[in-house]
């Protein structure tokens, strides 16, 4: 069931943000050099490492760090880096993930590779064994303002009560919370 919801969101919502895809990409190669997108490595379900698209946020020789561990993050930030992040519009690309099936619309968000305290307290908590989401408990919760044993406090709660009760809820919440910018530092 949360596959087939996936795909009736996920594919349909590819077409409709298309157009603003293309407005994104030309306002990133016209205000700073590099490629328009950013292909992370993150770790998915069965602590497995899969490619994420980003629309670039930072500038090209950043540091693959996440952005809580830099010191000034904002020097790294391209010109419309800032608003790319407030916006969570860097995240529209994710979309081709959940289509392909190497991410969901709602679950953890996946972990950068070298985040090895977060992957091990996922592991520990079985929350490994979840698809990486869009959007999630834990984002909604708090997102940027909460510490790692934190987000992983919500991504267990997820596990234990998943659902599509669950996944509507936190679509809803992820729309109110992007729109307030709500626990969202860069």
């Amino acid at each position: 069931m949360k596959r087939v919801l996936d795909l009736a969101v996920a594919v349909p919502a590819m077409l409709l943000v298309l157009p603003l895809m293309i407005v994104l990409a030309i306002l990133i190669k016209l205000t700073s050099p590099g490629p328009v997108l950013y292909w992370s490595c993150r770790i998915g379900r069965n602590n497995c490492r899969f490619r994420m698209p980003k629309f670039r946020s930072m500038r090209i020789h950043a540091p693959q760090l996440a952005t809580h561990l830099l010191e000034q993050p904002e020097q790294w930030l391209t010109p419309i880096g800032s608003f790319l992040r407030r916006s969570s519009l860097d995240e529209l690309p994710q979309l081709w993930c959940v289509i392909t099936g190497s991410m969901s619309l709602v679950g953890p968000r996946p972990a950068l590779f070298n985040q090895h305290d977060l992957i091990a307290m996922r592991t520990r908590a079985g929350v490994h064994e979840l698809l990486p989401g869009i959007t999630g408990w834990a984002q909604v919760n708090g997102r940027d303002d909460l510490p790692i044993p934190v987000k992983v406090a919500f991504d267990r709660e997820y596990r234990e009560r998943q659902g599509l009760g669950m996944d509507l809820q936190i679509l809803f919440l992820t729309g109110v919370r992007v729109l307030g910018q709500r626990g969202i530092r860069h």
